[in-house]
């Protein structure tokens, strides 16, 4: 009993460690609820930007918020600002960067280090594509920031983690990025998709962790 209340209680120790160096997000779709477009031409250079809803990311919430599908995004408009119409074909004339992310109240995280974490269960992104988990730490006016990302390619679980800056009036974001060339609806299964699921957070984790530690002691009496 008297190892086992020890090693409890390094574990917990350890715990409040992690409570004061982080802060540990995953997928939540209850967090996860902004959505913004930027919008650039085909040379990459950028045209402009603006708030859009989750759903027209094409980020798909499943599992109460705890699973999100990302597909290319795509514009039902076949103006020639979008799309290029030729036989067989329908090609896209723009790039989008979608990005679907949590934004806490100003001042809630500031001078905290920020860690975001996922699991991706599936990935058939074509290579027109490319996504990223990303934690995003912006000055007050949105002007500039400083970032830290991952790029996604195939399944596994990832984790970053961002060092934000100790002042109240910044924004602090995390989330996901997919960008590439817009794609006509009825032409987007080829370009597939990826699923991203949360995992346990870290003092999750640890909690399990006494959980065993204590069925382990109930055993020993």
């Amino acid at each position: 009993m008297r190892i086992t209340s020890l090693i409890a209680a390094a574990v917990l120790t350890v715990m409040a460690g992690v409570a004061t160096a982080a802060v540990s997000f995953t997928i939540d779709g209850a967090a996860m609820w902004n959505g913004y477009m930027n919008v650039l031409d085909l040379g990459g250079v950028f045209q402009w930007g603006s708030g859009w809803g989750v759903a027209d990311l094409c980020a798909v919430y499943s599992d109460g918020g705890a699973t999100v599908t990302c597909s290319p995004n795509n514009i039902n408009d076949i103006a020639a600002y979008w799309y290029t119409i030729v036989p067989g074909a329908t090609n896209g004339n723009k790039i989008m960067e979608g990005n679907v992310y949590a934004e806490p109240a100003t001042g809630l995280y500031n001078g905290a280090t920020i860690v975001f974490a996922g699991s991706v269960t599936s990935f058939t992104l074509s290579n027109s594509h490319t996504l990223v988990a990303f934690i995003k730490d912006f000055a007050p006016d949105y002007s500039s920031f400083v970032d830290q990302s991952v790029a996604i390619t195939s399944t596994g679980n990832f984790s970053i983690n961002l060092a934000t800056i100790n002042d109240p009036t910044r924004h602090v974001q995390w989330g996901l990025q997919i960008k590439g060339v817009d794609v006509w609806i009825t032409d987007a299964a080829p370009f597939g998709n990826a699923v991203i699921k949360a995992i346990p957070e870290p003092a999750t984790m640890m909690l399990a962790g006494i959980g065993v530690i204590g069925m382990l002691a109930a055993r020993r009496k």
